[in-house]
Order: C-alpha cells, then structure tokens, then sequence
C-alpha cells in the first residue's frame, strides 16, 4: 500500500516537473547553501570573506596586519597591489602572507612606518574566476608635538568676553582636547565660560575670579595614549573701566548665517557661542520644521546641537537664540546633507545552469548621484574578450543562454565625490540534481492559532521547484496554505487536524528528491489568574497570583519583571510556583510587575501595578488672615498625600491661658481644602496646628501657628448640668457642671446661685468661686424649691438661666406594711402578700418594699442551726412577692418593710410559715468493691439533704458491652437504714453499670451512676485459648457454618416460592403485645425517653415492681437463635436456627451484644 502511493506521488511530481519545463528559463540568483555535504564537490568561484577596513591607522610601534580572507572551490590563491602596482611580497623579507589567506604581517622593527603607507588591494583567484578586496589606505598614526611659543599675559576689562585658543598640533587621528590647572584638575565650565568643539575656551563675559595663571590646554592622542600640554595662558581680570551690560552678539559663528555640509548616516554638531552680560542663554529652533524627535540632544550648557544618523529630511536652517535681560540676536545656519553612495541592492552571487539567463543588479544612491563601473575578474569589463551572451546596461548585467565554463566574478564599483563602494559577485554555471537540504522527518510544534512554517531547503540548478503533500492530497495556495519561493510551506492558521506527516518534493529537470516532516499543533498558553492591583502599606507584604494553563506536552517557566526590568536582588522577593510575594514592603517596590509565562514555543504576560500608601505628611505653612474678634481664618499648604487621597484635615487648638499644653479637637473640613474659617471665644490665647488623615491614618501634626489672642467679654453660657438633690433631712444640695476656661469669656469668673420654695416669692441668692455645689441647710423634709445658677465675670452676667425644680433631703419611712400573708406553693417556693404604706408616712420618694426571710431550723433533724437571712427587694408599689429556692420540710419566718431614698422603714410582725417535704438529694461516698468472681459489694452514706423523712433506696444494674449496650436492667429495693448491698451471681469478666437513688414519700431523688467490673477467671481464659487452637475444635466451627450456609440457602428458596419460614409463621401466630404501634397524629412511635446518662441504657427493660422477670412476650427472632441476640449477615438476611423456641436463663441475665467468637462459643460447652 505505501508503495503505490509513493508511485502516485512521484506521478504527480513527474507531472508537475513537465510542467514546470515549459516556463521560461529566466531564473533569479540560487544561493550556495553553506551545508558542506553539498558545498563538497561543487566549483565556486572566490569570495571574499574578511578585509581590513578602508582607512586603516596604524601605530607605529606595532606590526602591520592587514586581513583578505575569502573561499571558493578550488581554495582561491591570493595576491596584492600597492598603489596600483603589483605588490611582490616574497621579495620584501620584512612581509609574510600566511598559510591558506592573503593576510599580511609587515614586520616594521627597525623600519620607519611611513614606507609602508599606501594604498593596498587584495586580489582571490581560483580556476573559476576572481574577486578583489576594497582599496585599503594604511596611514601612521601621529601625535606631534606643540610647536614652541610663549604667551603673553592677557589683560581684559570685567564683564567683557574672551577667547583662549587652543590650536593643538594636526594629529592623526585629530586629538581630544580639555582644559586644566597645574594641580591636573579640570576647569570648572558652565553657560558663562565653555569649550568650543575646536577646543578653544571661550568667555561670554569675564568675572574677577576669572584672574590665574594656569589655563592650560592639553590635547590627547587616542591611538598612541599620549598628552601633550600647551604653554600655560595667564589671564588678569581689571576693574577699572568695567564693560556694562549688552545685548548678547554671537562670538562663534561670527554674523547672522553660515553654512556647513554633513554626510547622510553621520553626526550633526551645531554650535552657537554667545558674547553678553548677563550670561546670555541658548536656544535652538529649525526653521520651517521640528527638531528630530529622539535623535536630537543638547551639550555644552545648550551651546551645541547634535543630531545622530543625519538623513536628508534633516537639511535646511536652523536657528540658535541668544537672551539675556537686555535683549536677543540669532544666527541661522543652513545645513546641506550630502551622501556617500549606499546600497539600495548590492549584486547577489548568481547560480544558473546552462542556457538560463539571469542578471546582477548593482543599484545604488548617493548625493551626487554615484557613477558605476563594472570588472570582471579585476579588469574593468570594457578591456574583457567580447562575450555575447554578456550585456551591460548602467547598474545592470544581463547574462543570456549561458554555457558551462563562462563562471567569472563581477565587481560594481559606485562613487562619487564622498566616498565609493566596491561589491564582488560571481556567476557559477552549474547543473546539479535537487537536493532537500532540510533534515529528514523533522519535528515542527507550534501553537494552535499561530502560523507554522515548514521548511524544504532544496539546491540544484536549475532551481528546483518545491511542491507538498499531505496525506497523498497536492497542497495549493489557499486561504490555508502558502508555498513560498525557498519552498517553505505556511499554514497561516494552523489548528489541531494540521498535526501530521508532510511530505515535499524538489523537483528540476535533472530528476526529484522527496523529504517528510512532521507537525504537532499544541494548545496555547493563558495566564488564567492575572496578578491584580495592590495597594499596600509600608512594611506590609504584597502577593501577585500568576497561575497558567498550557498544553501537557510543554513544560513553562515563569519570569517575573519589575518596570520592564529584572527583580531586584533582594530576599524580600519570594518567587513561588504561582505567585510573587514581596515582604516588608517600602516605597522603592513601587511600580509595574509583569508575569511572563513562557515554553519553548509560545508565552504569555500580564502585569499589575503595586501602589505604596501611608500617612500624609503634615500640612506647613500656616498662616491665620481675616482676623476678627470672634473668628480668624486659618490657611495651610497640604503635606504629600502618599499615593493616598487625603480625606480630610483635622483642626486643634490650644488655649495657653487656661490648659496650656492641651491640644483639643475644634473643627474638621474636607481633604480637598486649604483654609477653615474658624469661630472664636472671647479671653483665649489660641494657637492652631493641623493633621491630615488619608486612607491609612493621621499625620503627624504640623507646627503650630503663631498665638492670637481674643478680647474678653460677659459670659454666653451659663453653668450645665444643673442638679437638686437632698442628702440629709434639712438640707438640699445644688450642683453643677462648671464652665471651662474657654467659656468663661474673661477673668473673675464667678457663679450666682439662687433658690426657693416652689411657688414662694421671695430668692435666696449666693455669689460662690471655683465650687460647683453648693449646700442650703434647714430646709424642711422632701419640699419642692425653684433654683437657678448663674454665670458672672469682671465684664458682666451671662444669660438668664432656666429654673430646676428639685426636692430636699429625705427621712426614713415611720410606718410598717399590715396584713402580711405568707401561701406555700410547694417544698421550694411560697407566695407573700401585703398592704402597702400611706404615701403619707413615707417622707421621701417610695423605693419598695424589702421582705426579709430566715430558715429556723429543719423538720426532720430538729435542729437548731440557723441560716443567714435572706433579702428579696421589690420596686415600686407592688404587695406581693415570690419566695423561691426554700429548703423542702424546714421552718421559715419573714418581715417586710418599706424604703426610700433616705432609708428603711420600720419592719412588719414576724410571719411563721413551713415547707412540705421533697426529693431527697443524692446518696454520698458510693463505692463498689470485688468480693470475687461472680459478687460485687455495694457500699454508701445518707444523702446531705433528706428533705423529709427516707422511705428506702433504689439500686438499678445491668450489663454493657464494649459498645455501650446495655444488657438486662435490673432493680433491688433497700431498707433506708441499710448502707450496703452485696451482689451474688454475675458474670465474672463483666462490664456492670450501676444507679442508685434515695426516696421519701415525695418521690426518687437525683441518681449516682458508677460502673465496675467483675474479675476475670485467667484459667477459664487460658483453657478457652488452648481449646480454640486444637484442630477437632476448628473442625467442629468449619461444620457449623457449613450447616449454617445450606439453612440460608434453604430459607432463601422457601422465601422466593412465597412460603412461610418459621419464623414468619410464629411472629403471624404470636403478636408482641408491647410492640406500641406509631402514633397516628405525628407518625412518630410511643414515648421514649433516652436523655440523662443515669437512666437504663438503650435496649433494656425494666419491671415496674423492681424484680427480675422475663420479657412479656411469648415469642421473638431471639427465641430462635442460638444466642440472646439475633445476628444478621451484611445483605440483611437472619443467622440461626429456624426449630423449636429456646429457653432463656432469666436468673443470669446473659443477654449479650457482643459478637460470636471461639471463646464464647467454648463457653456454651463448659
């Protein structure tokens, strides 16, 4: 099968081949592929690979090299010219050629450099043809020394310009030039004193410290790292006809316009150097357009404009500025670009095979326009053998119907006045059969949605052509699929069903060569929880979450990012799997964090900015305007807010007069204001600071502001809290809350206390200081008076005051409650009634009543031991009254009597009444101890409280298992005067739970719960054990389970063909009389009741006359198996035997819940 479908695609390749032949055979350039399985065996003419540079400076204490490299098949040999004569380097001892390239070492030890200097060229030939290098200029490099001259001191008037010229020696390359001192320290330069780009120091205007004698010009060498130093300037600056100020005029360029010419590609230096005083200042402008944006910069103090990678849109003029004071001038400069020639397309290699045509383009540019020459081999084409196939039109050669062995090498030389450019390019004549260059069944994996690019590399000439395959299907170009001219295929959309095996074919008329590659389309990666914004306090910690879903087959990574740049190294940065967690966070961590996740073939990213917020710093600048004698506005400059909006300003005072160092809330206004009008009192010395509070808190406060002072006045407010209260029978206390200093409104603050009896005419009236109260003595008990309190100071009264009604002081009760009936409700609780007081007789305002009750003794014990009485209180005027918590069968006597504000009245007659009896409490000290195997003694004390006369104990026992279930409950009843009981014939080994009450006629009381254990028999143990080991023993249990299993197997048939087991047929013929049936109202069961722990466990029954005897039911499931409890397998089905109904050992209680085992069942055999 794979067969025919290889021959069905090379039919289709063989097809598409034909045709193919029929297009014409103009072909474009065929690069050589680097591969060297495919390089080996090819002919190539040379090509150059590596030359030194076109102007090459040399130093002269070092040996020359100059590089030519090229390749080509066979290796091309080398030789050079020297100012266009043949260079013969094997006669010159002092020149070497290495090995395998044209590189040249002139050894120039013991000779002058300058004999060496000219203008070189390299030339590479083989069989096939030849290639030329550029003209390589080798010139020394020079640092001359300065020529001897001595200079004369300069004198100059302050305030007029200087000029201190440099002019260094002509260097090669040209020196870098700086001003120094004689301690080798620069000089200090700025926008009055500054070098000019030739290197003169240049003064717009001159100061006296502009006197010394050391301005000292050095000029550096870079290619040789040598100084020299020019003679020191002195400069003396005079004082005595002083230049004024001036309009500034321009010291470099001199005039209003000049001119320069830069090269497209180079630097732009413009500079504009100004006379004047004041220091004028610079300012550049183009004219008719703007500056370049992102290549202009601005040195020297503004001084100089440079413009980087000039192109020809930045000619034309531009205009510098120089403004002081006085005035402004300009100068224009027009700047001309010109441009050496550059490549618009440099000629490729052409590869053709015979009878094709094909072309070498050698388009260029240039200002002027460049000329163009053509070589062939080295020689200018117009002096080669007429070739007719050949035709040369300008920048283009056109080669027609081309035959094997016409190979050659073509150079395109372009110049003009600025420059040229030389380019090689060769034309190799090949036929060769397609090769695919790509390796074979290469993996491609992109990302579903992207593009993916399959690539078939190919060489042959003629150029092969390229067709594809999938899955035997011809691949076209569609809206799908793009098949480019190196013979890359392009999915413009690949999806999952592109994943597969691709196949191309490279095709030309020497024959075919097919190549399978492979592409997996994988699912793309998303960052699926971006980080999100954080603003977060200072010293906090911060966490971006970065998690990522991505195809299983791809493993990322993940970068994270602060500003575009990489985290700081710091550990405060803990990177996880999926997060970023930055602790004890500062200002600095601010800024845009960006998550990257990335795998080998795809990455997503997404950022979050972190925001660092804190307390505002305090407003300053306070200042108080408006100044008024009850109010003055106070203004202020707010603090930074810390990249969190203030919310509002918080205004304190302090009065210095009266609290000094106090400092009190006055008022608060909005976060967007900077002023408060502020209401004042009179008689302060008030000084303002304000706080700023923003989302995290308040700021410090700022410094206060200066004092203001108001003046003093009468008071506006009169004292508070005005209060009439009575502490003794003939007196009245008068109370108030006295004004602060800031409402005392001015000095000899003072307070006017009035009063009278309600309705009276004539005021009693005190003038009291510093107090607030004040005590009226003699007055009658309990009156209503009117009083007042007044403020005065040395300035005048305040306000009329409000009048306060109060009473004088109180006296006790004099009369007793009457009728005083005392009902018992139960043991525990009883009723008292009574007659209230005259309101008369209670002077003073009726608080209650207070009943006073005592226990007198108890009935039962005839004692005499009183208790402490007990006071109950009941408000208002209510007559009766709750006894609760009372001793059950005790003696009680009670009293009441009525109160108020000032004290108890006198008490009642003395009332005798007495409780009936109740449920004795618990019996103490309950123990029980092991007599022997199968006996367990109870033992135990009286309870504390009887609460009536004891008619006996109840003990209640009965077994539980390991799970809390409870065997048959028992009861025993015991005399009252016993104190023990003995239990004979339990089980031994046995888990017991024992409940004992104590009764009165009443009832039961609280039980006491305590549980024990019987001994455990070890030999009855140990002969259980060996028994369940022996094998007869095994044998039997095997048997029993057998038989067993057919029983179950049995019932299950009868069940099935709708018969009766027995079982079934007893529970039909005997119902249970005390199965209690559900109720029809709630559809619940009858009453249950498990909720205190004391009572029998879950699953027991207990007769009523508290003696043992058997279940009233005749019949049950346990009356059929062969223990007390029924067991059931896991699907529910019963185990036992199905035969006659079992007796039950009701003397032993051998109920049991607890699972079969070997040691059980042995003891159904002992």
């Amino acid at each position: 099968m794979d067969g025919k479908r290889s021959c069905s695609l090379c039919g289709g390749a063989m097809m598409i081949m034909m045709m193919m032949m029929m297009i014409s055979h103009m072909t474009s350039a065929l690069e050589v592929p680097l591969d060297s399985k495919v390089l080996e065996g090819l002919p190539q003419p040379p090509t150059i690979t590596n030359q030194s540079p076109k102007d090459y400076i040399i130093d002269p204490r070092e040996n020359i090299n100059i590089f030519c490299e090229a390749k080509g098949k066979p290796h091309p040999s080398f030789s050079w010219t020297r100012n266009g004569t043949h260079f013969d380097v094997e006669k010159d001892p002092k020149v070497v050629m290495m090995p395998g390239t044209g590189n040249l070492v002139i050894d120039i030890s013991g000779e002058k450099a300058e004999v060496y200097e000219g203008v070189y060229q390299c030339i590479a030939r083989n069989e096939h043809g030849s290639a030329v290098s550029n003209n390589i200029v080798i010139r020394q490099s020079r640092s001359p020394l300065w020529s001897k001259e001595k200079n004369e001191p300069i004198t100059v008037q302050r305030g007029t310009s200087l000029i201190l010229q440099c002019r260094p020696p002509a260097g090669l390359p040209p020196p870098i030039i700086f001003w120094m001192d004689n301690n080798f320290q620069r000089l200090p330069q700025n926008s009055r004193v500054s070098q000019a780009l030739n290197g003169d120091l240049y003064f717009s205007n001159v100061i006296m410290e502009d006197t010394r004698n050391d301005y000292i010009c050095y000029a550096r060498f870079p290619h040789t790292q040598t100084i020299q130093q020019k003679q020191p300037i002195t400069v003396k600056v005079l004082d005595n006809s002083p230049s004024g100020e001036r309009v500034p005029s321009f010291l470099h360029p001199p005039g209003m316009e000049s001119t320069t010419m830069v090269l497209k590609g180079d630097t732009l230096e413009l500079e504009c150097i100004a006379d004047g005083l004041p220091t004028p200042n610079i300012s550049w402008t183009k004219v008719n357009g703007e500056l370049p944006s992102g290549r202009f910069s601005f040195y020297s103090f503004q001084k100089t404009l440079k413009i980087k990678e000039v192109t020809e849109a930045d000619g034309g003029d531009y205009r510098c500025i120089a403004k002081n004071r006085m005035g402004s001038s300009q100068h224009t400069i027009t700047v001309v670009v010109r441009a050496a020639p550059f490549w618009i397309s440099a000629p490729q290699n052409l590869i053709l095979a015979p009878k094709e045509t094909g072309n070498l383009t050698c388009d260029v540019d240039g200002n002027p326009k460049p000329t163009i020459t053509w070589s062939v081999n080295g020689n200018p084409i117009e002096s080669s053998h007429n070739d007719p196939s050949r035709k040369v039109s300008d920048g283009v050669i056109t080669l027609s119907d081309v035959q094997t062995g016409s190979s050659a090498v073509y150079q395109c030389n372009a110049s003009n006045d600025y420059g040229y450019l030389l380019a090689n390019a060769f034309v190799s004549v090949l036929a060769e059969p397609p090769r695919v260059l790509t390796s074979l069944n290469h993996e491609y994996s992109v990302i579903s949605n992207s593009r993916a690019l399959l690539d078939c590399a190919s060489f042959g000439s003629p150029l092969p052509k390229i067709t594809w395959f999938k899955d035997s299907q011809s691949i076209l170009n569609s809206d799908l699929y793009h098949i480019h001219k190196n013979g890359t295929l392009e999915i413009n959309v690949a999806q999952p069903q592109n994943s597969g095996k691709y196949t191309c074919i490279a095709s030309n008329n020497l024959g075919n060569k097919e190549n399978h590659v492979h592409l997996q389309v994988k699912e793309p990666t998303r960052i699926i929880r971006q980080p999100e914004y954080k603003e977060v306090q200072r010293n906090s910690i911060a966490v971006f979450e970065c998690k990522v879903k991505h195809d299983p087959t791809l493993i990322p990574s993940m970068i994270w990012l602060k500003d575009n740049g990489e985290l700081p190294d710091d550990p405060r940065f803990e990177v996880g799997s999926d997060s970023l967690t930055i602790h004890d966070v500062t200002e600095d961590d601010e800024g845009t964090y960006t998550c990257i996740r990335n795998t080998t073939l795809d990455q997503d990213s997404a950022s979050a900015t972190l925001t660092v917020v804190e307390q505002p710093d305090p407003p300053t600048d306070l200042e108080l305007t408006d100044q008024r004698e009850r109010s003055v506005r106070l203004t202020w400059t707010p603090g930074d807010e810390h990249n969190s909006p203030i919310k509002l300003f918080l205004i304190q005072y302090e009065d210095s007069l009266h609290e000094p160092g106090v400092w009190l809330n006055m008022t608060e206004v909005s976060g967007t204001s900077t002023t408060a009008q502020l209401e004042l009192s009179p008689y302060v010395y008030y000084s303002f600071r304000v706080l700023a509070l923003n989302g995290v808190g308040l700021s410090e406060s700022s410094d206060p502001s200066r004092q203001y002072r108001t003046n003093p006045a009468k008071p506006d407010v009169n004292p508070s809290d005005v209060e009439v209260s009575g502490t003794s029978p003939d007196t009245m206390t008068i109370s108030w809350r006295e004004l602060s200093g800031l409402e005392s409104n001015g000095p000899g603050l003072q307070y006017k206390v009035s009063w009278r009896m309600k309705d009276a005419e004539q005021w009693t009236t005190v003038t009291l200081a510093n107090v607030s109260q004040h005590v009226v003595t003699g007055t009658p008990t309990f009156t209503l008076y009117e009083v007042t309190v007044q403020a005065v100071n040395d300035y005048g009264e305040g306000p009329r005051p409000e009048v306060v009604l109060g009473y004088s002081g109180e006296n006790s009760p004099t009369v007793a409650p009457e009728n005083v009936k005392v009902s018992v409700q139960s043991g525990t609780e009883a009723e008292v009634h009574w007659e209230a007081v005259p309101l008369s007789s209670v002077r003073g305002r009726l608080k209650g009543y207070k009943v006073t009750y005592q226990k007198m003794r108890s009935l039962h014990k005839q004692d005499y031991d009183r208790e402490n009485p007990q006071v109950l209180i009941f408000s208002g005027e209510e007559t009766v009254g709750r006894l609760p918590d009372l001793h059950p069968y005790s003696h009680y006597r009670l009293n009441i009597r009525a109160f108020n504000g000032h004290g108890d009245g006198p008490s009642s007659t003395d009332q005798q009444f007495q409780t009936p009896e109740g449920v004795p409490g618990p019996p103490t000290n309950v123990n029980i101890r092991n007599l022997n195997l199968d006996s367990l003694l109870v033992e135990w004390t009286p309870p504390l409280e009887d609460n009536g006369h004891l008619t006996g104990y109840l003990l209640k026992y009965q077994p539980i298992n390991t799970t809390e279930e409870a065997g048959l409950l028992k009861e025993v009843l015991l005399p009252a005067n016993e104190t023990s009981y003995t239990l004979d014939k339990l089980t031994h080994s046995t888990h017991y739970k024992f409940f004992l009450n104590a009764m009165t006629e009443t009832g039961s009381g609280p039980a006491v719960t305590k549980e024990a254990f019987t001994e455990v028999d070890e030999a009855m143990t140990n002969r259980q054990a060996e028994i369940a080991t022996q094998g007869w023993f095994i044998g039997l249990m095997c048997a029993i389970a057998l038989l067993i299993l057919v029983l179950l197997i049995v019932c299950f048939i009868k069940r099935n063909k709708g018969g009766k087991y027995p079982v079934k047929e007893k529970e039909d013929a005997h119902q249970d009389p005390e199965i209690q049936p559900m109720k029809e109202d709630d559809g619940t069961f009858g009453e249950y009741s498990d909720t205190e722990d004391h009572k029998p466990l879950k699953g027991s029954r207990t007769p009523s006359n508290g003696t043992v005897k058997k279940d009233d039911s005749d019949d049950s499931l346990v009356d059929y198996g062969e223990g007390g409890d029924g067991q059931f397998n896991e699907d529910g089905s019963f185990i036992g035997q199905y035969s006659g109904k079992k007796e039950k050992d009701t003397a032993e209680g051998n109920e049991s819940s607890e699972a079969p085992s070997p040691v059980n069942a042995m003891n159904s055999f002992v």
